[in-house]
């Protein structure tokens, strides 16, 4: 069954879409404006685990793959291991737009996401979407330095070859995440870069004052 975008739309009415590119500050802005307007924030990384549990390898083949170590998973070419991603992603969505559709319900909530211009475009109006975007030249650099992130850390640097493991995870987020930059910021949409000089209160300010919350 396939749902119209029109259909989407307004079932989805009340969700204000936190998205962009990693490491673009989606999660510090998604839990600032759910805490200071009381707003529940549903994080679909977070969600992952359980989508996996009630998904199935016939239907979400790429949710289901499994790696018996760090060497098979970053031993796949790069081509390989960015048609992975983008198809987990694509399986993902169906679990996460009835989530939305059954959490924003009775009141808005907030989907901290990485979901693309043609996904948003799909699910919801421009005025009810934010992209926060970084440049995604050292995404895994970044990634390793984060507290959140220690389990990708943990794992990528338990390959038998650390650096080679390190240079294709690299090299497959930025192809995957360079388009996606250079699309946002060429858009009709609303995006913040991250900038080191602007305080997190002033780029939640923004997004605040876009969305309407302000």
């Amino acid at each position: 069954m396939i749902f119209q975008d029109n259909i989407l739309k307004e079932y989805l009415r009340n969700v204000y879409f936190i998205t962009g590119t990693p490491c673009g500050g989606k999660s510090t802005v998604s839990k600032a404006l759910g805490k200071k307007h009381n707003i529940p924030v549903y994080d679909i990384d977070e969600q992952f685990a359980f989508h996996q549990s009630i998904s199935d390898a016939e239907h979400q083949p790429n949710m289901n793959k499994t790696f018996k170590d760090a060497d098979e998973f970053f031993g796949r070419s790069v081509e390989d291991y960015r048609a992975w991603l983008e198809a987990m992603m694509d399986e993902q969505l169906d679990f996460i737009i009835l989530d939305l559709i059954k959490l924003s319900q009775n009141g808005p909530i907030i989907c901290d996401c990485h979901l693309s211009i043609d996904q948003i475009e799909k699910l919801s109006d421009h005025s009810k979407a934010a992209f926060m975007i970084s440049d995604p030249t050292d995404l895994v650099e970044t990634y390793c330095d984060r507290p959140d992130h220690q389990d990708f850390s943990d794992y990528i640097h338990s390959a038998t070859d650390y650096e080679k493991a390190k240079k294709t995870c690299k090299q497959t987020l930025y192809e995957l995440n360079i388009e996606k930059y250079n699309d946002i910021k060429n858009s009709k949409y609303f995006w913040v870069e991250r900038d080191s000089s602007r305080s997190v209160d002033e780029t939640v300010a923004l997004v605040e004052k876009h969305l309407g919350l302000s």
